[in-house]
């Protein structure tokens, strides 16, 4: 049987599996129930959090039979031809290999044409920002007086890309990313749906990595299952897919910077470098860190943002009280902005040791690169 990937397979079909976008699926299935539809929507937000998929759900409840409370029924005809992508009425199109005027020209003489066995016909421009701007003067006359029986669904990950004139008649849903606890959940969901077995801070960590995504983090619990290999899904397997850093050597490289052990520091980083990792996700993590303490010293409810467990939290916590704000601000904007300068460097351990040593020292890290 062929594989299907994590993200495929969990794609949410009604508006009540869709995670972290209440505040859309309620005004969607509101509208629906009340039956005061727009002509034309905007889904802006990053990738992965579920615009394309919510576009394939309301264009599916616009023309369910016996749609529930606003939601699609998934048992009706109409349902059904949509989930098999068999429905005609319901035309999908990548604006990133279809931007041109004559593409949108295209479009504009097919719209005229009444949708077959259902109220609408609805249309879905994914990365709609990719269009040119004779394109857009295209599709503007026909946002503006649409037939009655079209829907235009445009999705973006780049908002600001759009003109104005496009914008305002729209009517517009900003995605928001999911929170780590919900992008846990649903890796709970997942998970014991396919009968694997897994530690809860393995769940934690995959859904840190996936940074609000949904996509992402399926896609990464799909390489984390893959080497798992039929065993139980531990954090320190995820953190070697990830080629991230246990929390406990970040605090342990934090101790050194603290005590201005420069010998340490570097006997460190030469054991760090022996073990194969990848230096440039390493200063990654370095920043990252940073970043965690500062959010425990300056938040008063820093676990909340963070969703650590709670040993982890405690050594965090007690480490952040050792450094002043200014100071972390500093080690996030030096190893931040050497990720990328890692990449390509001959020497990453050598900039890696400089940089370091320089900001534990107080010297600028140019400072510290021309000596």
């Amino acid at each position: 049987m062929e594989h299907l990937a994590l993200y495929r397979k969990y794609r949410p079909s009604t508006f009540e599996e869709v995670i972290g976008q209440e505040h859309i699926t309620q005004a969607l299935k509101n509208q629906i129930a009340s039956g005061n539809i727009g002509h034309a929507y905007l889904f802006t937000g990053s990738r992965g959090i579920g615009k394309t998929s919510i576009a394939r759900i309301f264009a599916k409840a616009v023309n369910c039979l016996s749609n529930r409370g606003g939601s699609p029924c998934g048992e009706c005809e109409s349902c059904k031809k949509l989930e098999t992508q068999n429905d005609i009425n319901v035309i999908e199109i990548d604006a990133a290999s279809n931007n041109k005027v004559d593409d949108i020209r295209e479009l504009r003489e097919k719209v005229k044409f009444s949708p077959v066995d259902a109220k609408y016909k609805v249309y879905i421009i994914d990365e709609v920002h990719m269009l040119t701007d004779s394109a857009f003067n295209a599709l503007l006359k026909t946002l503006e007086e649409p037939p009655a029986h079209v829907i235009f669904i445009l999705a973006t990950t780049e908002v600001h890309k759009l003109p104005a004139t496009i914008l305002s008649r729209c009517i517009r849903f900003d995605f928001r990313l999911v929170s780590v606890s919900g992008l846990a959940k649903q890796l709970e969901r997942v998970f014991d749906s396919e009968n694997i077995i897994y530690d809860d801070d393995a769940l934690v960590a995959i859904a840190k990595s996936g940074e609000g995504s949904v996509r992402d983090t399926l896609s990464i619990a799909d390489c984390v299952v893959a080497y798992a290999a039929g065993n139980k899904i531990t954090k320190e397997g995820v953190l070697k897919v990830l080629g991230s850093t246990d929390e406990g050597l970040m605090i342990k490289f934090f101790d050194f910077m603290i005590d201005r052990d420069a010998g340490g520091l570097l006997e460190f980083i030469s054991e760090i470098d022996s073990t194969g990792k990848n230096l440039s996700v390493f200063v990654k993590d370095l920043s990252k860190h940073a970043r965690n303490l500062l959010i425990c010293r300056s938040c008063q409810k820093p676990n909340e943002i963070l969703s650590m467990a709670n040993e982890t939290f405690e050594m965090l916590s007690n480490q952040s009280q050792k450094f002043d704000e200014k100071t972390l601000i500093e080690y996030m904007q030096v190893f931040g902005g050497a990720e990328n300068e890692l990449r390509y460097t001959l020497s990453p351990r050598l900039l890696l040791e400089t940089l370091s040593l320089a900001v534990m020292s107080g010297l600028s890290t140019e400072d510290a690169k021309k000596n």
